[in-house]
């Protein structure tokens, strides 16, 4: 019975966790096309508005990151911890 509590609470926990990908998607999204409107009305700073966005699309791209590793260790380590602890 314990055990099956255990799985069923690290899968919603798994779920959610990749639900934090969601964010710097949109994110990225609404980067990406102020990039492109900047570029479109400045070209000549094309090759300083490229450079910051990557550079904030990479920042930002780390908190789905986190929460992707948070799932994979709640689907794959943590109910070994807790069933060998039942």
């Amino acid at each position: 019975m314990e055990t099956a509590l255990v799985l069923m609470g690290c899968a919603i926990g798994a779920g959610l966790a990749v639900l934090a990908g969601i964010g710097p998607g949109i994110g990225e999204g609404f980067a990406v096309g102020g990039a492109c409107l900047a570029i479109s009305r400045r070209p000549e700073l094309k090759h300083e508005i490229t450079s910051t966005m990557l550079l904030g699309s990479a920042v930002a791209q780390t908190t789905g990151i986190y929460g992707f590793v948070v799932s994979l260790l709640l689907l794959f380590l943590v109910p070994g911890m807790f069933v060998g602890m039942l």
